[in-house]
């Protein structure tokens, strides 16, 4: 690749000194590691950026976290704090060639002679963005050592990116800044531009708005000082003034699934609070509410089953309430299903004994059932046996013939088993009845 280019390559030029009318954000970038705030358990002295940069050498990471938390801050200083050359691309406005040219001119700063010669840090932004096949074209370089790939996502890496290049990098989580790193930023921005014109609860207001993205706390203060509003805002002036930020969350990936993780083991925790909160989490973010009710059908019989039948009722129940009623007036339908199942008797014995039923028919074939207990329509299948000696359990005592009903061959199982809690230990008592009356009637 190198003939592509000059032989010598023009020095890397320093990260760029942000404009006095640059965005606040900009102006605001930390100029050292030490400046990053709210990701000191990987910057600091024991977290694993540190460490590496005071061994002055950088392995390949994936930044993992979400938007405005510092990922490509960080990446900009790493290369500056263990002297690499720095190039960055991003998997939005690049493509093939992009990445071609980036590797070449890595591998021409690394022959440019003793004196001259850099080692490449290679930010790649939004490097879930690449399909795997352009994935697959880092490894080499990767491997030898051509550049050292410093890649930032907001997506989950294990979905994101692929096997091959997970294992070649290191995958550093940064944290979303809470509420004092982002009050750390809001004061680095008045010392800069003067106070912001807030009430401390409106101050409180607008750090709770930025959802633990500080380029978004910023951008709002920004917002704010153009404005030049003269007295203090309160809460409600500053949520009439700003426009209110939507929750973060992606229904392809992480948002969805953790989300819909976090409600399933609420419910099953017996929360409602928590439970509630998940739902409203994901309702609010614009999550389909049908989707909501199928997994909320799917608990009430995977971890309540009989110990409240009722529970599959309210669900189906709430299903059709929403679909009547619509938004947001069907919603409280899906609300009263959710406390529902957050309130009930917890068993999973139906879930159990499902996988355990078809486990065993998978393995015992095409065993057939007892001839007693096969109907016989034609005169062919009585001479044959079918039906013979079927013991009609509404002429029995009690109602209970006590027959075998298993294949011949196999014994008896036991795949469903009643827990004592709710309506299953109503279950129980009957399943216990009729096992010791069988006994009886094999004279055990």
């Amino acid at each position: 690749m190198a003939d592509l280019f000059a032989d010598n390559l023009p020095p890397a030029p320093p990260p760029d000194e942000p404009r006095e009318d640059a965005p606040l954000a900009d102006r605001l970038r930390p100029r050292s590691l030490a400046d990053v705030v709210g990701q000191e358990h990987l910057t600091g002295p024991e977290g694993a950026i540190g460490r590496m940069v005071a061994a002055g050498r950088l392995s390949s990471m994936i930044l993992w976290g979400p938007p405005g938390t510092g990922k490509t801050s960080i990446a900009r200083l790493l290369a500056d704090a263990v002297g690499m050359r720095f190039a960055a691309v991003s998997a939005v406005f690049s493509g093939v060639a992009d990445l071609k040219k980036a590797f070449a001119e890595a591998e021409l700063a690394a022959k440019a002679g003793p004196e001259h010669a850099r080692r490449t840090l290679l930010f790649v932004d939004e490097i879930h963005r690449f399909n795997r096949a352009q994935q697959d074209g880092f490894l080499p370089f990767v491997e030898r050592g051509t550049v050292t790939l410093v890649g930032a996502t907001t997506e989950n890496p294990s979905f994101a990116l692929n096997a091959a290049l997970l294992s070649r990098a290191q995958v550093l989580i940064l944290h979303r800044l809470d509420a004092g790193a982002l009050g750390t930023l809001l004061a680095k921005a008045e010392a800069l531009e003067g106070p912001l014109p807030l009430d401390p609860d409106a101050r409180a207001a607008l750090v709770a708005s930025a959802d633990g993205d500080g380029r978004f706390l910023l951008n709002q203060a920004e917002t704010l000082y153009a404005a030049k509003i003269g007295e203090a805002l309160d809460p409600a002036g500053l949520g009439r003034f700003l426009q209110r930020r939507v929750a973060v969350y992606d229904k392809d990936r992480d948002g969805h699934y953790n989300l819909i993780s976090a409600l399933h083991k609420s419910l099953r925790g017996s929360d409602p609070q928590a439970a509630l909160y998940y739902l409203a989490r994901m309702l609010t973010a614009g999550e389909e509410p049908l989707y909501v009710l199928r997994r909320l059908v799917r608990f009430a019989s995977e971890d309540i089953g009989l110990a409240d039948p009722q529970a599959l009722v309210q669900c189906l129940a709430a299903k059709d309430a929403y679909e009547f009623l619509g938004s947001p007036e069907g919603e409280l339908a899906i609300v009263q299903a959710c406390l529902y199942l957050a309130t009930a008797p917890k068993s999973n014995a139906a879930y159990v004994a499902q996988k355990a039923s078809f486990k065993s028919a998978r393995e015992t074939g095409s065993l057939a059932p007892p001839p007693n207990i096969l109907n016989a329509p034609t005169k062919l299948m009585k001479d044959i046996g079918y039906g013979k000696d079927y013991a009609y359990d509404h002429d029995a005592p009690e109602g209970f013939s006590g027959d075998n009903y298993w294949p011949e061959g196999m014994a008896p199982q036991k795949y469903y088993q009643p827990v004592e809690r709710g309506f299953e230990r109503e279950v129980l008592k009957r399943i216990e009845w009729w096992d010791r009356k069988r006994a009886e009637r094999r004279g055990e």
